[in-house]
């Protein structure tokens, strides 16, 4: 595959890209793109991995899938390029920072690499999906390897904040040492959910008094482009 991994994340996800699951998804993967449009493109299937070095993680935040739609996945969970349409779920993210930091992002650039090159991971849990077509590269391996870099974290790292929004990634909470990291978990942010918690969460201004409590620079979660 044509991509693009930090060498930290390489080296310490080394045992993930050796191991047979590995082989046949790369197999699975070559086999969907010889078949169907896939998106991100290849070499932004690692992009997460790519823009926060594995010792420059402060905050980590898990998505599911990537978007589904032409132009829309970039590799960084809930973030699409500058010019596209932001998604319901990140409008209520944003909306979320302007009422929790008293800011007032504009609603009309959803790219969250600025977060990224912080130190913050936007993860999600599958790197690739089928146009169109949202889960349909769940259960083929990514989940393994997603779920190793999180433990990964969890073992070889101390004070890092995981956002966890909705069940599906407040179920990754068992693989994380809450000894060594803080979890905040809220309502995914949603549409059919944002207002059953996500909304007054204040996780924003939580997660930087965590940061700043450590000694760490805070994150500038206005910096949206």
């Amino acid at each position: 595959m044509n991509v693009k991994i930090d060498p930290s994340w390489y080296e310490v996800l080394r045992p993930q890209f050796e191991a047979p699951y590995f082989a046949q998804l790369k197999e699975f993967l070559v086999a969907e793109r010889s078949q169907y449009t896939c998106y991100p493109k290849g070499g932004d299937i690692f992009a997460a991995f790519d823009h926060t070095p594995f010792g420059k993680v402060k905050v980590v935040i898990l998505g599911q899938d990537p978007y589904h739609e032409p132009g829309q996945a970039m590799g960084l969970c809930f973030s699409v390029p500058d010019g596209v349409q932001v998604p319901p779920s990140l409008v209520n993210i944003i909306q979320e920072i302007n009422t929790d930091l008293g800011v007032d992002i504009p609603k009309t650039s959803g790219d969250l690499s600025g977060w990224a090159e912080q130190g913050v991971l936007l993860l999600n849990a599958t790197l690739t999906v089928r146009a169109h077509q949202a889960g349909s590269h769940q259960r083929h391996g990514w989940e393994t390897f997603t779920d190793a870099a999180i433990r990964t974290l969890s073992e070889r790292r101390t004070g890092i904040v995981f956002l966890l929004w909705g069940s599906y990634a407040i179920a990754k909470k068992a693989m994380i040492d809450q000894t060594k990291h803080h979890v905040l978990t809220a309502p995914h942010p949603s549409p059919l959910s944002a207002y059953r918690g996500f909304f007054g969460c204040r996780h924003f201004s939580q997660c930087n008094q965590l940061l700043q409590l450590q000694g760490q620079q805070p994150i500038d979660w206005t910096r949206i482009r």
